[in-house]
Protein backbone atom coordinates (compact mmCIF):
# COMPACT_ATOMS: atom_id res chain seq x y z
CA UNK A 1 0.00 0.00 0.00
CA UNK A 2 1.36 3.26 -0.80
CA UNK A 3 1.63 5.47 2.10
CA UNK A 4 0.85 9.40 2.17
CA UNK A 5 4.12 9.40 4.01
CA UNK A 6 5.95 9.26 0.33
CA UNK A 7 6.27 12.01 -1.48
CA UNK A 8 4.76 10.11 -4.92
CA UNK A 9 1.39 9.26 -3.23
CA UNK A 10 1.22 12.73 -1.39
CA UNK A 11 1.21 14.16 -4.97
CA UNK A 12 -0.62 11.89 -6.08
CA UNK A 13 -3.55 12.29 -3.48
CA UNK A 14 -3.53 16.10 -4.10
CA UNK A 15 -4.00 16.12 -7.45
CA UNK A 16 -6.90 13.55 -7.13
CA UNK A 17 -8.57 16.11 -4.61
CA UNK A 18 -7.65 18.65 -7.23
CA UNK A 19 -9.86 16.95 -9.84
CA UNK A 20 -13.09 17.24 -7.59
CA UNK A 21 -15.40 19.80 -8.61
CA UNK A 22 -18.87 20.56 -6.39
CA UNK A 23 -21.02 18.83 -8.09
CA UNK A 24 -19.63 15.21 -8.26
CA UNK A 25 -21.74 12.55 -7.43
CA UNK A 26 -20.60 9.47 -5.27
CA UNK A 27 -20.71 6.13 -7.13
CA UNK A 28 -21.68 5.06 -3.98
CA UNK A 29 -23.00 5.71 -0.59
CA UNK A 30 -24.80 8.83 0.61
CA UNK A 31 -22.49 11.49 1.19
CA UNK A 32 -21.92 14.49 -0.47
CA UNK A 33 -18.80 15.47 -2.38
CA UNK A 34 -18.12 18.19 0.07
CA UNK A 35 -19.32 16.06 3.05
CA UNK A 36 -16.68 13.36 1.97
CA UNK A 37 -14.15 16.26 2.15
CA UNK A 38 -15.09 16.90 5.73
CA UNK A 39 -15.22 12.96 6.54
CA UNK A 40 -11.78 12.91 5.35
CA UNK A 41 -10.29 15.14 7.56
CA UNK A 42 -11.22 13.63 10.53
CA UNK A 43 -8.83 10.21 10.87
CA UNK A 44 -5.84 13.03 9.59
CA UNK A 45 -6.44 15.28 12.72
CA UNK A 46 -6.86 12.01 14.86
CA UNK A 47 -3.11 10.98 13.46
CA UNK A 48 -1.79 14.23 14.00
CA UNK A 49 -3.34 14.45 17.44
CA UNK A 50 -5.60 16.99 16.61
CA UNK A 51 -9.07 15.67 17.25
CA UNK A 52 -10.23 14.06 19.65
CA UNK A 53 -11.65 10.19 19.38
CA UNK A 54 -13.54 8.57 22.09
CA UNK A 55 -12.05 5.29 23.14
CA UNK A 56 -14.57 1.99 22.53
CA UNK A 57 -15.18 -0.12 25.62
CA UNK A 58 -12.93 -3.20 25.87
CA UNK A 59 -15.47 -5.47 23.94
CA UNK A 60 -15.24 -3.15 20.91
CA UNK A 61 -11.43 -2.49 21.56
CA UNK A 62 -10.89 -6.52 20.49
CA UNK A 63 -13.63 -6.60 17.74
CA UNK A 64 -11.25 -3.49 16.07
CA UNK A 65 -8.18 -5.16 17.00
CA UNK A 66 -9.10 -8.28 15.23
CA UNK A 67 -9.49 -6.12 11.59
CA UNK A 68 -6.71 -4.05 12.45
CA UNK A 69 -4.23 -4.98 9.64
CA UNK A 70 -6.73 -4.32 6.81
CA UNK A 71 -6.68 -0.45 7.84
CA UNK A 72 -2.99 -0.41 5.96
CA UNK A 73 -3.14 -3.47 4.12
CA UNK A 74 -2.82 -3.69 0.26
CA UNK A 75 -6.33 -5.10 -0.20
CA UNK A 76 -8.95 -2.03 -1.40
CA UNK A 77 -12.01 -1.68 1.18
CA UNK A 78 -15.32 -2.28 0.56
CA UNK A 79 -18.24 0.17 -0.49
CA UNK A 80 -20.26 1.04 1.70
CA UNK A 81 -18.50 0.20 4.48
CA UNK A 82 -19.97 1.74 7.55
CA UNK A 83 -18.76 4.87 9.35
CA UNK A 84 -18.13 5.49 12.92
CA UNK A 85 -20.48 8.13 14.03
CA UNK A 86 -17.60 10.51 15.49
CA UNK A 87 -16.93 10.31 11.47
CA UNK A 88 -20.23 10.80 10.06
CA UNK A 89 -20.98 14.30 8.47
CA UNK A 90 -24.72 14.69 7.97
CA UNK A 91 -24.96 18.73 7.28
CA UNK A 92 -24.13 20.67 4.29
CA UNK A 93 -20.56 21.65 3.62
CA UNK A 94 -18.64 24.56 1.30
CA UNK A 95 -16.85 22.92 -1.02
CA UNK A 96 -14.27 25.01 -1.40
CA UNK A 97 -13.44 25.34 2.21
CA UNK A 98 -13.52 21.94 2.99
CA UNK A 99 -11.45 21.22 -0.52
CA UNK A 100 -8.64 23.59 0.58
CA UNK A 101 -8.85 22.37 4.30
CA UNK A 102 -8.06 18.96 3.51
CA UNK A 103 -5.51 19.80 1.09
CA UNK A 104 -3.83 21.70 3.84
CA UNK A 105 -4.19 18.91 6.24
CA UNK A 106 -2.70 16.14 3.74
CA UNK A 107 0.09 18.86 3.04
CA UNK A 108 0.65 19.44 7.37
CA UNK A 109 0.59 15.12 7.65
CA UNK A 110 2.99 14.54 4.71
CA UNK A 111 5.41 17.09 6.46
CA UNK A 112 5.26 14.59 9.68
CA UNK A 113 6.98 12.13 7.44
CA UNK A 114 10.32 12.64 9.94
CA UNK A 115 8.42 12.62 13.16
CA UNK A 116 8.76 9.21 14.92
CA UNK A 117 6.66 8.96 18.04
CA UNK A 118 2.75 8.50 16.82
CA UNK A 119 -0.22 8.89 18.93
CA UNK A 120 -1.95 5.48 19.76
CA UNK A 121 -5.43 5.83 17.47
CA UNK A 122 -8.29 5.46 20.17
CA UNK A 123 -10.07 2.12 18.96
CA UNK A 124 -6.72 0.41 17.16
CA UNK A 125 -3.64 1.05 19.48
CA UNK A 126 -0.62 1.64 18.69
CA UNK A 127 0.35 2.32 14.65
CA UNK A 128 3.72 2.73 13.17
CA UNK A 129 4.78 5.67 11.17
CA UNK A 130 4.65 3.61 8.66
CA UNK A 131 1.12 2.41 9.22
CA UNK A 132 -0.41 5.69 10.11
CA UNK A 133 1.09 6.91 6.24
CA UNK A 134 -0.33 3.73 4.50
CA UNK A 135 -3.97 4.08 6.24
CA UNK A 136 -4.10 7.83 5.15
CA UNK A 137 -3.48 6.67 2.48
CA UNK A 138 -6.37 3.80 1.96
CA UNK A 139 -8.84 5.93 3.26
CA UNK A 140 -8.18 9.01 0.48
CA UNK A 141 -7.75 6.72 -2.18
CA UNK A 142 -11.16 4.72 -1.18
CA UNK A 143 -13.42 7.82 -0.90
CA UNK A 144 -11.45 9.86 -4.15
CA UNK A 145 -12.58 6.37 -5.66
CA UNK A 146 -15.89 7.03 -4.77
CA UNK A 147 -16.07 10.21 -6.32
CA UNK A 148 -14.61 8.87 -9.82
CA UNK A 149 -10.95 10.30 -9.02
Amino acid sequence: MKSLLEEPAHREIHARIEKLHAEQVPGWGKMRVAQMLRHCQFPIETAMGTKPMRSPNLLMKLIFKSFKKSMYNDKLWKQGLPTPKSFMVEDDRDFNYEKNQLLRLVDDFHALKVKEDWPDHPAFGSFSKEQWGKMQYKHLDHHLRQFGV
